[in-house]
């Protein structure tokens, strides 16, 4: 079964920080775009940050740039999602994602494979 496992959640106070991992299987990862999505709750799915395959490159939705940082370790199977400076906005559940695909990194429907979520919950 082809399932992201997010892990690292939890709650934060604004400013702090927090590390969400994932790992895969299913596929193989050394060959998939990794990105990182997120839902705040009664708002849409937004595209967070993605790393393409090789981890030269990475992408970033505006408000999260100089503050996050995904990272990948094709060995271990396994991305990362740094989050430093937390805000109370960045409340939501976040979805570690996968793609086949070298493109289209900010559509949310280039993403095949999605985990099941964490929650990250900053409080001001």
């Amino acid at each position: 079964q082809v399932q992201p496992v997010e892990s690292g959640g939890g709650l934060v106070q604004a400013g702090g920080s927090l590390r969400l991992s994932c790992a895969a299987s299913g596929f193989t990862f050394s060959t998939h775009t990794m990105g990182w999505c997120r839902q705040a709750p009664g708002k849409e799915r937004e595209f967070v940050a993605a790393i393409d395959w090789s981890g030269g490159s990475a992408y970033y939705t505006d408000s999260v740039k100089s503050r996050f940082t995904i990272s990948r370790d094709n060995a271990e199977n396994t991305v990362y999602l740094q989050m430093n400076n937390l805000k109370p906005e960045d409340t939501a559940v976040y979805y570690c994602v996968a793609s086949p695909y070298r493109s289209g990194y900010y559509s949310l429907g280039t993403y095949r494979y999605w985990g099941l979520g964490t929650q990250v919950a900053v409080s001001s």
